[in-house]
């Protein structure tokens, strides 16, 4: 008896045919923006690991979130670099830092766009850490918990839509938490750094931000990237301390973190595609290597296939661009 060839070609045949069945569709409505602030007036500093990425200070900031806005790019996630340093991360609190500044210019020039705050303090620390150091350089934990509920408190006031805590201290969701239910920002959503990875994708970023660590590094408190169960754990965890939306990251070299999430949880789930893995797309896509669009809208279409909701991504605004 012979059996029918199953023809699965016959719905690849053209591309409207390919359209029609997609199973995963990349959307702008996914897409979170990274943007650096900085210091000064009249900067638009290249990065130079993250070509199209840009240091912007307060003054030049509106034009950028602008045009962001007018890309139909929902959110964009705010990264500080102040003048200033101390062990202490004032910068990260203080209700003139950088990026409680920056949110206000946010909300001014465009209220619709979400104002994510990152939630951290090693940009503001002389050392370089996520927190308070003990005599040996340790960080402290419960200590570190002190200064991230009143950053948080901080961007919240400020005009932060969505407070994103990335410092992988324990217990922080919760403080965090408690210190915005306290202060009336009850309304504010978390967006947690749940299963942050000591990955070796940062350092492009850690470029753009200066934020390397003086000394040490932070597998102390990051992840170690090959546990997977530790993962779901961590996620659970937030979840259960009142986290609304859980991220996963590094994204690409974690798919299979981000499926067990997907599968694990109701809550939506954020990743994180890091400036290392947006950095070997542009060097390989400038030696000619591979095709630039196709290579990072396939990359998206893979950490949203994997099962994310919201991708953090420096290609938001090309990716806006390509599929509108």
């Amino acid at each position: 008896m012979a059996f029918p060839i199953q023809r699965l070609r016959r719905l690849r045949r053209t591309e409207t045919l390919r359209r029609m069945v997609r199973e995963t569709r990349l959307s702008v409505d996914q897409l979170i923006y990274p943007l650096f602030i900085t210091a000064g007036q009249g900067v638009q500093e290249p990065i130079g690991a993250m070509p199209g990425n840009y240091r912007w200070s307060l003054d030049r900031l509106p034009g950028e979130i602008e045009e962001i806005a007018s890309l139909g790019i929902p959110a964009v996630l705010l990264f500080g670099i102040p003048a200033d340093k101390d062990p202490e991360a004032t910068g990260a609190w203080h209700e003139r830092g950088i990026v409680q500044e920056a949110l206000r210019v946010v909300k001014g020039a465009a209220p619709e766009l979400v104002a994510v705050a990152d939630t951290c303090l090693c940009e503001y620390t002389s050392h370089g850490h996520c927190g308070r150091l003990d005599e040996r350089g340790q960080v402290l934990n419960d200590a570190t918990l002190e200064l991230l509920v009143r950053t948080a408190v901080a961007q919240a006031a400020a005009g932060a839509d969505i407070i994103a805590p990335s410092d992988m201290m324990d217990g922080r969701v919760a403080a965090i938490r408690a210190g915005l239910d306290a202060n009336g920002f009850d309304q504010i959503p978390i967006m947690s750094y749940a299963a942050k990875f000591a990955s070796g994708f940062y350092g492009p970023f850690r470029e753009a931000a200066g934020s390397t660590p003086a000394f040490g590094d932070r597998r102390g408190y990051q992840m170690d990237p090959p546990n997977r169960r530790e993962a779901l754990r961590e996620v659970l965890l937030d979840i259960e301390e009142g986290a609304d939306i859980v991220m996963v990251k590094p994204a690409v070299a974690y798919l299979d973190i981000i499926r067990d999430v997907r599968e694990a949880v109701p809550h939506p789930v954020a990743a994180y595609h890091v400036s290392g893995e947006f950095s070997m797309i542009k060097a390989a896509a400038a030696n000619g290597w591979i095709d630039e669009q196709r290579v990072a809208t396939e990359t998206l279409t893979s950490i949203a296939r994997a099962g994310a909701d919201l991708i953090i991504t420096y290609y938001a605004k090309d990716v806006a661009g390509w599929i509108s």
